[in-house]
């Protein structure tokens, strides 16, 4: 990889591990529906008028009702939900939970064709990811906190269900202009909520993380994403999921002073061993191919 390629890498762990950080400060004070009007609407602001002036908009011309769905299984629900979950559990958690994508990916993609094989790496590599998550939840969840968890099941579908639709009815449309586009739609909706609930008075902290969370771990995620793309290729920008939990853990921990588990210690590396063989390509085997995740993870 070269030095641009690391150099773009790097930039996204750090961006894809601020958000659970972020929403944890944030939901403090603001509601999950307020925060995402927060992240949505000043994102669109930046990315439409650059989609407008490079001229990609056109592409999705037919796709509108494919975009308005990716939308809202992509952005609008999970932000939400995860917004709403980060109130009860730890953001290290959190971010631990949503590294399990890859896995459900693999088995989605399975559903949806049942005639493929996978193959014993892959069988064994979501053998080894479902132990981690086992291991993960039985130990770190306690009380409310299993409603909590479970809610972020819906999180984690929709992260492994949005890139199936981008790449099968919309893989002709440019990157920029469905994410401009999505996050516009998702910040129409939000609107009357936000502005009848957005409360009277925050604190300086709460907003500094409305701020990095819209700027940096939306609008500047993804054209920083895009460009990874384009430099290491979708196959390799995946491993940045992984890398940006480990960091996620440990902002929470320091930053916010979340215990380190004996949950997260031993859960977190069975998850990433596992997710690495589940989608990892075998040059003998037919198998399922993972799915790039063209978005930030939270």
């Amino acid at each position: 990889m070269t030095r641009r390629g690391w150099a773009l890498f790097g930039a996204m762990v750090v961006i894809w591990a601020l958000p659970y950080l972020c929403i944890r400060v944030a939901v403090r004070e603001i509601d999950p529906g307020c925060l995402v009007l927060a992240r949505t609407l000043p994102a669109a602001c930046v990315l439409l008028p650059l989609a407008y002036h490079q001229k990609v908009l056109g592409s999705l011309r037919g796709k509108w009702g494919w975009l308005i769905a990716y939308s809202f299984i992509e952005f609008g629900i999970p932000w939400l939900v995860m917004s709403d979950a980060e109130r009860h559990i730890s953001s290290s958690l959190t971010g631990l939970i949503v590294c399990t994508v890859p896995l459900i990916s693999i088995v989605l993609a399975k559903l949806a064709h049942p005639h493929r094989a996978i193959g014993k790496a892959r069988l064994s590599g979501l053998v080894l990811g479902a132990t981690g998550v086992t291991v993960l939840v039985g130990l770190d969840t306690h009380g409310s906190n299993w409603f909590w968890v479970g809610t972020m099941v819906v999180v984690t579908v929709g992260y492994s269900i949005g890139p199936i639709i981008l790449d099968r009815k919309m893989a002709d449309a440019s990157g920029l202009a469905v994410v401009a586009t999505s996050v516009a739609v998702v910040a129409m909706v939000y609107l009357p909520w936000g502005i009848g609930h957005w409360p009277d008075h925050l604190r300086s902290e709460t907003w500094l993380s409305i701020a990095i969370l819209t700027t940096i771990c939306t609008a500047a995620a993804f054209l920083v994403f895009f460009a990874l793309i384009q430099e290491v290729g979708a196959a390799r920008s995946v491993v940045v999921t992984f890398a940006n939990t480990a960091f996620a853990v440990i902002l929470g921990v320091w930053l916010l002073h979340e215990n380190f588990t004996v949950g997260m210690a031993l859960g977190f590396p069975l998850i990433v061993a596992g997710s690495y063989y589940a989608t990892r390509k075998s040059p003998h085997e037919h198998e399922l191919a993972a799915t790039a995740d063209p978005r930030p993870s939270a």
